[in-house]
């Protein structure tokens, strides 16, 4: 029994020096500014970033730009078209997880696992009506080269068909994403990718909430 424990004891203790070494490093990657496309800059565009405590989404604009690009979502049920839609609601994530992961109550362990180690992806449109001009998120202006790059870079991640029988709301939907998602290349990194590919100040690598924040803030932009 106490060879046992000793060994539990190691283990324990192994997974929480990777976890502190794994946080440590994600606060650094959010330091360093990664390689961003040059994209003239404008504040054409409010787009904002909607943080939970493991998940980062973009919210955008429902312009007709917008609709068009995330017209590959209607398949799965998202009322893409219809003009009661003032924003639009996007994030990717690991297929078992993100389908099933409503509520922290619907999280598994298996799930979890699968999506440390790695699992397909999927992407999540959902809508929303009008916001509160006091809601607090972080909001980022945009020219229009930058949101055409970025709109880009999101219908390019969607790569397959709509999931079905799969929502957490009346709107939502799910489809088929490009890439594997693995604890290295997280829902949050995706963000920072699509921030620098629209030319705007992400660091180099951002696989928590709390990362993309530090980006943020190392640019100046919160």
């Amino acid at each position: 029994m106490r060879r046992l424990m000793r060994w539990m004891g190691r283990l324990f203790g192994a997974v929480f020096v990777v976890l502190v070494l794994y946080l440590g490093v994600a606060a650094l990657g959010g330091l360093i500014p990664g390689q961003v496309a040059e994209v003239a800059e404008g504040d054409d565009v409010e787009i904002g970033l909607l943080f939970g405590p493991i998940h980062v989404d973009f919210l955008l604009p429902a312009t007709e730009e917008t609709r068009a690009a995330l017209g590959f979502a209607e398949g799965a049920g998202v009322p893409v078209g219809d003009g009661r839609v003032e924003h639009f609601i996007v994030g990717w994530g690991a297929r078992e997880f993100y389908t099933t992961a409503g509520t922290y109550a619907d999280i598994t362990l298996g799930a979890t696992a699968r999506a440390v180690m790695g699992d397909a992806s999927v992407l999540r449109v959902d809508v929303t009506g009008p916001i509160p001009a006091s809601a607090d998120y972080p909001r980022l202006h945009l020219s229009i080269a930058q949101y055409e790059a970025l709109l880009e870079a999101i219908a390019a991640t969607a790569n397959g068909p709509p999931l079905t029988g799969v929502g957490f709301t009346p709107t939502d939907g799910f489809v088929e994403a490009e890439g594997r998602f693995h604890i290295l290349r997280t829902c949050n990194t995706w963000v920072g990718r699509l921030l620098r590919t629209a030319g705007v100040q992400a660091g180099i690598w951002t696989p928590t909430p709390y990362s993309l924040r530090l980006s943020l803030w190392r640019a100046g932009l919160s």
